[in-house]
């Protein structure tokens, strides 16, 4: 096979590092990929924001198989045109998308369904509507803009100031433009939160190992939103009942829903869970696998991915079996000084070197100039590293993340800190 993969991140270099060791895989390109990525594919030009271009590339490069790693393409509808002109892309409809391009559709869809989630207490179209509902509301909310975002697009807080603030960004300042067109005041819910993501080909599913991200900017779960910050993977995050009950109670029924609102669902469906007293309940939908979730997820695969990713295109995944490393893994965000707000870029990154077979780097926003490496974003690397448990793996990625420099580096001390703890549910 030759495979196309669309976005320019650690996810996507994961996928590549990955889908390099298939004996399958005869070529693989990246669009537009970043300076690190090429090391395990080709990177090619790319406008994220160009669906039909995409196809045109697709095309062009004969691709056989294209998977999509970020939101933006698969919500603007890239699916859609790869299937008007019969090529192969693992990833939802721009109609099925909306479980992340819209939090309200998404909330709304939940509502339909009877799908676990937190109590909502408004949408709201008029920034002035919902500074009047703060104050009826119990502390702590949960603020959503109803757009994409890049992940920064929530709030979790117990202070009607910050909330207020955030309101009056989103809606009034209009600093992610049209992504605060409508928000949602929710109740914040109390637990501990599960990254669970399948694969699925519109009617059966496969689930990946469960793990669990950090978005918050700071250690202690402090500072403002970000994409996430680091991720762990481990068998033992959740029981084997609250398994069976989230894929009873949330999984199967939102699969069926999209297929009975004629929104068949093809590709990986992310649940960002919380595991509450009363169960576990939707925080939010992914339509595509979760960055670093996914750098984490891949140190652990025993499969061949390239093999699953074509039966779930062709819509045949049931005769398929996902087997997993019975180890656990971890990864570390580097980032740039100002990340989340206005990143610095061009700074020069120090001490990167070739992983092991426990340990990898996977670059998310890197640009190559001659045999060095600079900065090009906020997320810049993305250190992943196995071990026999959760403290293990999280050791290694940490002496590995030690070893990189670059001007103004930032990254939590804290992830994975309380392994140990599984969420029963």
């Amino acid at each position: 096979m030759k495979i196309l993969i669309i976005g320019g991140g650690g996810r996507e270099h994961a996928l590549a590092w990955k889908l390099r060791q298939s004996p399958q895989v005869e070529h693989l390109w990246c669009a537009p990929g970043n300076g690190g990525i090429n090391e395990d594919a080709e990177c090619v030009d790319a406008n994220l924001a160009d669906v039909s271009a995409l196809a045109d590339l697709a095309a062009q490069l004969r691709a056989d198989l294209t998977v999509v790693g970020p939101e933006q393409p698969l919500v603007l509808g890239v699916a859609d045109e790869f299937a008007k002109r019969g090529l192969r892309l693992v990833g939802p409809s721009r109609e099925a998308a909306q479980l992340e391009g819209s939090k309200v559709f998404a909330k709304e869809f939940m509502q339909c369904h009877a799908i676990p989630t937190a109590k909502t207490y408004g949408i709201f179209e008029a920034a002035v509507d919902a500074y009047t509902e703060l104050c009826e509301v119990d502390w702590p909310v949960v603020v959503k803009a109803d757009g994409l975002c890049g992940g920064k697009g929530v709030l979790v807080t117990s202070s009607p100031d910050e909330a207020t603030a955030f309101i009056e960004r989103l809606m009034e300042k209009r600093e992610f433009g049209d992504a605060g067109k409508a928000i949602i005041l929710e109740e914040g819910l109390e637990g501990r939160e599960i990254s669970y993501i399948v694969l699925t080909d519109g009617k059966g599913f496969l689930p990946l190992a469960p793990s669990r991200d950090y978005k918050r900017a700071f250690d202690g779960d402090q500072g403002p939103n970000t994409g996430g910050m680091g991720a762990i993977c481990s068998g033992d995050l959740i029981s084997a009942e609250l398994e069976t009950l989230i894929q009873t109670r949330i999984v199967r029924p939102t699969i069926a829903g999209l297929a009975k609102d004629g929104k068949p669902f093809k590709g990986f469906l992310y649940f960002g869970l919380m595991v509450t007293r009363d169960g576990p309940k939707v925080l939010e939908f992914n339509c595509r696998l979760g960055d670093p979730e996914t750098e984490a997820l891949v140190m652990r695969m025993n499969f061949d991915l390239s093999e699953a990713l074509k039966l779930a295109a062709e819509g045949n995944l049931s005769g398929f079996r996902m087997n997993w490393e019975p180890r656990a893994s971890a990864c570390i965000v580097a980032a740039a000084k100002g990340y989340p707000g206005k990143p610095e870029t061009g700074k020069k990154i120090d001490g990167l070197k070739p992983g092991n077979g426990n340990v990898k780097v996977f670059h998310s926003a890197t640009q190559k100039e001659g045999i060095s490496y600079y900065t090009s974003s906020g997320r810049v690397l993305t250190v992943a590293a196995s071990g026999e448990s959760v403290p293990e793996a999280r050791r290694r990625a940490y002496e590995a993340v030690k070893q990189v420099s670059f001007e103004g580096m930032h990254y939590r001390k804290d992830i994975g800190s309380e392994a140990g703890e599984v969420a029963h549910g």
